[in-house]
């Protein structure tokens, strides 16, 4: 695969109090194969003209080893925000299974965001992590509909195969999450879609999903959605036209009513869906991370 140059990969999060606690964010990657059509990484504004083919970040473990080192404090890992970390590649690369095992020798923890269930693969490394800081198991679902999940992420392993991994995660004692977003207009924002994907994923033993009921558009991500949507759902590019324009975060049209359906069924099934909850329940146990 191709490589491309990197300084540092480990770097600081401006506000460690906000996405799920993570002190510092780590791309062992640029790109992503997956294919989803709404991804807003593929904007003009992330300076990525190939987004759809994954690098690998040269050099990428003596760096992250070098960063973790040079870390004043400790703390909760990010990582999967602008490319998976669980690519294709990855399954031959092993980039990122090798900076858990950093991540656990160096007493960091992990925050991971992924659409594949080859993070199952990892389920040792991240025990291990556990170990000694929190971990967070984060997997994006749009849709509990494997034909539909198709059109919308055409190479990302099926909806059905991320609910298996998340029964295999909880089962191995670690901390579990859903990404609900987007949440696309007219495709998923009905309440039964909403209130079928709380229970599924309640049923793998997932207590966590952080919603966003809507996506972001912008420049070039925009022109690729309604590419994608006239091939697959033709008529539908007029209808977000006519009601988004050329806004920047489009919710879905009944997004209270939604919100609604969506906590009522969080509640009924005992599911966290807050920010601060989901941060507080995986990081719960552990000492404060501070100075080595």
């Amino acid at each position: 695969m191709q490589t491309i140059p990197a300084k540092t990969i480990v770097t600081p999060v401006k506000n460690s109090a906000g996405w799920f606690g993570a002190r510092y964010n780590m791309n062992l990657y640029r790109g992503c194969c997956h294919g989803c059509i709404y991804c807003d990484s593929r904007s003009a504004c992330y300076c990525d003209d190939d987004f759809d083919t994954v690098r690998a970040k040269q050099d990428a473990l003596r760096i992250v080893r070098d960063d973790l080192r040079r870390k004043v404090r400790t703390g909760v890992v990010s990582t999967g925000a602008m490319s998976d970390p669980y690519n294709s590649f990855e399954r031959s690369t092993a980039l990122t299974r090798h900076a858990l095992e950093l991540l656990a020798a160096y007493g960091f923890g992990a925050a991971i965001a992924t659409k594949s269930d080859l993070i199952c693969r990892d389920i040792d490394v991240l025990r291990e992590v556990s170990a000694g800081a929190p971990v967070l198991c984060k997997l994006t679902i749009t849709t509990t509909d494997d034909a539909l999940a198709r059109a919308l992420e055409p190479h990302a392993p099926p909806p059905s195969a991320r609910l298996d991994a998340l029964a295999r995660l909880h089962d191995a004692g670690l901390h579990t999450c859903v990404l609900l977003m987007p949440v696309l207009p007219w495709l998923t924002d009905d309440a039964d879609s909403v209130r079928t994907l709380v229970h599924r994923v309640r049923e793998t033993g997932t207590v966590c999903i952080y919603p966003a009921l809507g996506l972001t558009m912008r420049d070039r991500q925009r022109a690729y959605f309604y590419q994608a949507l006239d091939r697959a759902f033709p008529g539908l590019k007029q209808r977000y036209i006519a009601r988004y324009g050329t806004r920047y975060e489009c919710s879905v049209p009944h997004a209270r009513a939604l919100w609604s359906t969506f906590t009522d069924a969080c509640d009924e099934t005992g599911v966290f869906y807050q920010m601060r909850d989901i941060t507080r329940r995986y990081q719960r146990g552990y000492e404060q991370l501070s100075l080595f």
